[in-house]
């Protein structure tokens, strides 16, 4: 049986106008055993003034792992989205976000196929996708790190249309991200989608989503970029943590909501099922 942690995205300090150490800081004062920090490719000025969380991949890896070393926290992986259906933005980014992940002790980067481009049909962007996941396994194989794809844009919305991406590359080194309220939103029971891939999976965003939200987008949306706090919504967590427990792997749920109140109130709800 497969152990379930907690961990929780650096994006429920997205609006605090805090830096990257102090979300670490912050994540393990309130309970946090792991965490998932954003990378981002070139420099970006609210970042490099301290006032937002990501970290630029220019940096040193290091900045990381002594930051979570400091705070006594752990790295789930990277999130590290990039459009695999455009190799002239992923290609490269997708590599490095690797060889950063594997220096700073990251197991996983998380990626989805993203938006695509507005001339390619459905057969040419999945020859793109297959040209950068192929590029990307053979850098993230002998590393030791896993690609997570997650349910998120217009292919991987279905469990046929995850399945497909997956398949594209025979290699270790490709897994799932599963996203509990992205594939809620687009229509589909996440614990049945979670259980499929259950042989694939690698890390999982702990995404829950409210009543109103389910209203308002469910069918009409490929995903959200946050979700409310676990337990307000409508996900099952009980069913999803104890899907998780039947993976060949130890799976790490990183909590993807978008205030610090969020992110205490997620830890609390999610520790009676763990």
């Amino acid at each position: 049986m497969a152990e379930v942690l907690i961990g929780v995205n650096t994006e429920f300090v997205r609006h605090a106008d805090k830096p990257f150490e102090w979300a670490v800081e912050k994540a393990a004062e309130l309970g946090y055993e792991y965490i998932e920090p954003w990378v981002h490719w070139g420099r970006e000025l609210m970042s490099e003034a301290g006032y937002y969380m990501t970290v630029s991949m220019l940096d040193d890896p290091y900045r990381i792992k002594r930051a979570c070393e400091k705070a006594g926290i752990k790295l789930s992986g990277l999130s590290s989205h990039t459009a695999l259906c455009r190799p002239d933005v992923s290609g490269n980014y997708l590599k490095q976000a690797i060889r950063f992940a594997a220096e700073c002790g990251a197991p996983v980067v998380n990626t989805d196929e993203g938006p695509k481009p507005p001339w390619t049909t459905e057969a040419e962007d999945h020859v793109l996708m297959k040209y950068v996941l192929t590029e990307a396994a053979a850098v993230a194989e002998p590393r030791g790190v896993k690609i997570g794809l997650e349910p998120h844009q217009q292919y991987s919305k279905t469990p046929d249309g995850l399945d497909k991406i997956c398949k594209l590359v025979d290699s270790p080194a490709i897994g799932v991200n599963f996203d509990t309220g992205n594939s809620y939103l687009s229509g589909e029971d996440p614990v049945v989608w979670l259980k499929r891939v259950k042989d694939k999976l690698v890390h999982v965003h702990a995404k829950d989503i409210s009543i109103q939200q389910s209203q308002d987008e469910r069918g009409k949306v490929t995903g959200t970029p946050a979700g409310c706090a676990c337990g307000d919504g409508v996900i099952d967590w009980e069913s999803v943590i104890e899907a998780c427990k039947d993976v060949p792997r130890d799976i790490v749920l990183s909590v993807e909501c978008g205030t610090i109140e969020q992110a205490e109130r997620s830890i609390e709800h999610l520790k009676q099922f763990v």
